[in-house]
């Protein structure tokens, strides 16, 4: 996945850009771990840099084809777990977790492609909601699951995990 850098568009334009750009941020804060540091807890929940990816599957999945594809869940791509996803198998790579995202946000984006901003499904627990708000949400989500990964990632550096460290990226509409 590539950085966007769309900063004018239309409004959709502009809301799949930061959401696209939210998950290449969440995936780059685990590209180059080791198998072992990207399983390594370092606290008390299963929050572990592989487990947030897993955990965006999940949300991709239960936002966009749960919600606002309206599949039943056997036609989702993938499970939808009690846990929100959190959980990895043991026999899961690192590679196969971002491929599962990445497969989760493609099927994301083509549910979304046909509908527009102002349509509404129900969501179980919260209730009406609109793409739009979809987008805010997961974005949102994304977002600060990122920085989460980028903490867990200096914490495991700070231990003297390998490859710990990622490069901050050029953002040109980046104010500090």
């Amino acid at each position: 996945m590539t950085t966007p850098t769309r900063t004018t568009g239309t409004e959709r334009e502009l809301l799949e850009t930061m959401l696209d750009r939210a998950r290449a941020d969440l995936v780059d804060t685990v590209r180059g771990l080791s198998e072992s540091d990207a399983r390594r807890r370092l606290v008390p929940s299963l929050t572990t840099p592989i487990a947030l990816i897993k955990h965006a599957a999940f949300a991709e999945r239960m936002w966009f084809q749960r919600t606002l594809g309206q599949l039943a869940d056997a036609d989702c791509d993938g499970p939808l777990w009690a846990h929100g996803g959190f959980c990895v198998g043991e026999e899961e790579t690192v590679a196969e977790v971002i491929a599962e995202f990445e497969r989760a946000s493609a099927r994301a984006r083509s549910v979304a492609a046909g509908i527009a901003l102002d349509e509404t499904r129900r969501h179980p627990r919260v209730g009406l909601v609109s793409l739009r708000w979809i987008y805010l949400a997961m974005t949102a989500e994304f977002a600060r699951h990122a920085g989460h990964g980028d903490i867990l990632r200096e914490q495991i550096g700070a231990e003297g995990g390998a490859a710990a460290t990622r490069a901050p990226r050029e953002r040109p509409d980046s104010q500090g």
